[in-house]
């Protein structure tokens, strides 16, 4: 057993609030130790893991935070763990709450009404990324480096970003996350390269006019982490910096970090220090967005499996992941950064495997769990956003020839229609002052709430797991049936709305050529080159442009509004015309059929569509009873979404 000790607090969760039949609960935190060995074949994928120091027993050793919240009387847990996948250091899990709060800025758990825990779960989660700040309450890991000869590996970093606000200096790391230094600030080899727009004609910045420095105060310091350029990066450029990095983190341990503290609560013994031995039967695996990459990059790898050979996950959630792997596997890896050009875009994408046209390499997520016969349940969840800007249609779609891809008989694709990557921006619309991302966006952010579809996914993954239940079929926009459909197709559905423009594309995804030691997990080409592209689909739209395929909520199917996976950057912070990254839009109907036609708009007026909000709600419940009836709602979910709509009909009809 990989894990080898575990050092925590333990407290009453809530102060002992009690959740529904399962009872209080209690909150563990602490750190867990892990011994790993990296001759072990299941190891071997973890790049550099033969580059990290030895203790005398010949294991690498390193630690991670972890926290958990299990039933103070386990009698009346459902003998489930689910171990969500932090992202960026954060819990999210509660978003599935009913009534969830704000966003998590944190790794502390946060639930509201507690719907997670009142299905009775052990939940878990554990750090795995290098790079997130270990001075709060963040979750997060402390790996080896790599060490070749006793000293720090270097190799070459590309670094991107693109500020909503005019500066002099930047942190060298997305998110402000902990930086890779620089080997040497008077690096002469180094880069800049600035564009308009993603994907443009780049031009070089003098090696001159810029350096790695940071300012305290008016002076200015030396500073491997950091790039200083007096004349300014503009708000909405691009920025792209390449340089030789120093020290380079194991980021892949906390792969082997997930899989073991999820195999040791499930199979640790007693005598081997497992407080919770012989309480679970069945491991799930759940994680969003950053969360959801890191679980398609684990079971690609094939470490779903443990050292012994067993299933560390029966089955896995992920949601909005798109067509990503993440990069929790490369050396100098950047987990967080998602944009172009990112190792956490590349071939494959499907399950099945399927041949690369541009390079002739045969691969897919599944290929090293099928050929050994490890095969969790899976269920991938996304959205419109995934759609216009992740590449989601490529989990689905054959690279050579745009048609629809088989999908092995262990997964489900369901497709959140004209929703966005996180999900139920609130009401009012009038009001998009208390959060500083909407102020940034053209469009008011999709307020479209998916978490009941989420929630159904949930119920059905562990039913499929523990009893062999199949789930609903999967959903999603199929070229077979005209609702997957090209980018370039849309633009006069949506353009037809007065005020409305469609941002300018992302550049499109092919194949990247990261130099010789890809395949190592070691990228040496920066920045890469692109072939291609793949095929670019996005969701068909009705006469209304709201989404036509995957699964229509009820606010998506009986619409007050268009709904997108798509927005624009606002003027204000530059970038005008380009893509505001995962956001969608709430483009709301007119109230009159006199307002429609003053304005020029299309689209039938709220007040011409229903001839009451008593009628308007009619539809809405038949329609969440429609999805009930086929498996992809919860009976209990039906009155909160008849009561949201509700309040939706209100707000825009006020």
């Amino acid at each position: 057993m990989a894990l080898t000790k575990l050092d925590y607090t333990s407290e009453p969760f809530e102060d002992g609030r009690s959740f529904g039949e399962t009872g209080p609960y209690e909150f563990l935190q602490g750190t867990a130790h892990f011994a790993l060995d990296p001759d072990l074949p299941h190891n071997q994928v973890i790049t550099d893991l033969e580059l990290a120091p030895r203790s005398d027993d010949g294991l690498v050793h390193f630690s991670t935070d972890f926290s958990l919240l299990r039933p103070q009387d386990p009698a009346k847990g459902n003998r489930r763990l689910l171990l969500e996948v932090p992202n960026r250091g954060r819990t999210t899990i509660f978003r599935l709450d009913t009534d969830p709060l704000p966003q998590a800025t944190s790794g502390r758990p946060t639930p509201s009404d507690g719907w997670v825990l009142r299905q009775g779960y052990t939940v878990a989660w554990c750090g795995w990324q290098h790079d997130v700040s270990r001075n709060g309450d963040l979750l997060g890991i402390s790996p080896p480096e790599a060490l070749r000869d006793g000293k720090p590996v270097t190799g070459p970093v590309l670094c991107m970003f693109q500020p909503n606000l005019p500066t002099q200096v930047r942190l060298l790391s997305d998110r402000d996350h902990m930086a890779l230094p620089a080997l040497n600030v008077d690096d002469e080899s180094a880069t800049l390269v600035v564009r308009d727009r993603a994907g443009g004609p780049g031009r070089t910045v003098p090696r001159e006019d810029w350096s790695f420095a940071r300012l305290d105060g008016l002076k200015v310091v030396p500073d491997p982490t950091h790039i200083y350029y007096p004349q300014g990066f503009l708000p909405g450029r691009h920025y792209q910096i390449v340089y030789t990095a120093v020290g380079a983190p194991i980021t892949g341990i906390g792969l082997a970090a997930t899989r073991d503290m999820a195999s040791f609560l499930r199979y640790g013994s007693v005598s081997e220090n497992n407080p919770w031995a012989g309480q679970l039967d069945f491991n799930i695996g759940s994680g969003m967005s950053q969360g959801a990459t890191f679980l398609r990059q684990m079971l690609y790898l094939g470490l779903c499996e443990d050292e012994a050979g067993r299933l560390a996950f029966d089955g896995i959630l992920a949601h909005v992941a798109g067509g990503r792997r993440g990069a929790a596997n490369w050396r100098f890896g950047q987990p967080s950064y998602i944009g172009p050009p990112a190792v956490g875009n590349l071939f494959p994408y499907s399950d099945n495997p399927q041949k690369d046209p541009t390079t002739g390499q045969t691969d897919g997520i599944q290929v090293r769990a099928a050929a050994r016969g490890r095969l969790p349940k899976v269920i991938y969840t996304n959205t419109s956003a995934e759609y216009w800007v992740l590449q989601a249609a490529l989990i689905h779609t054959e690279l050579s020839n745009g048609r629809d891809a088989e999908v092995p008989d262990n997964v489900r694709i369901y497709q959140f229609a004209g929703n966005q990557h996180g999900s139920g921006f609130p009401l009012p619309l009038t009001d998009r002052t208390g959060n500083p991302e909407a102020a940034r966006a053209c469009y008011h952010f999709n307020s479209v709430d998916y978490h009941p579809l989420l929630r159904a996914a949930l119920v059905n993954l562990e039913a499929w797991v523990s009893q062999g239940q199949t789930p609903p079929a999967s959903r999603y926009p199929r070229v077979c049936d005209g609702t997957a459909v090209y980018r370039e197709t849309l633009a006069e559905n949506f353009e037809r709305i007065p005020g409305v423009r469609l941002p300018d594309p992302l550049p499109a995804i092919g194949s990247f050529d990261y130099g010789p030691e890809v395949g190592l997990g070691r990228a040496t080409k920066l920045p890469p080159d692109i072939r291609g592209p793949y095929p670019a689909l996005v969701p068909a739209v009705d006469e209304d442009s709201n989404d036509l395929g995957g699964i229509r909520v009820p606010d998506v199917a009986v619409p007050l509004a268009t709904y997108t996976g798509w927005n624009a950057r606002h003027p204000d912070i530059g970038g005008e015309g380009q893509p505001m990254v995962l956001a969608g839009a709430t483009l709301t109907f007119q109230r009159t059929g006199s307002e429609r036609k003053a304005k020029g708009d299309p689209r039938p007026s709220i007040e011409e569509r229903y001839r009451s909000k008593e009628a308007f709600l009619e539809e809405i419940r038949k329609a969440a009873t429609d999805l009930v009836q086929e498996g992809y709602m919860l009976a209990e979910d039906v009155e909160l979404v008849v009561k949201n709509s509700a309040q939706r009909y209100d707000e825009f009809t006020k």
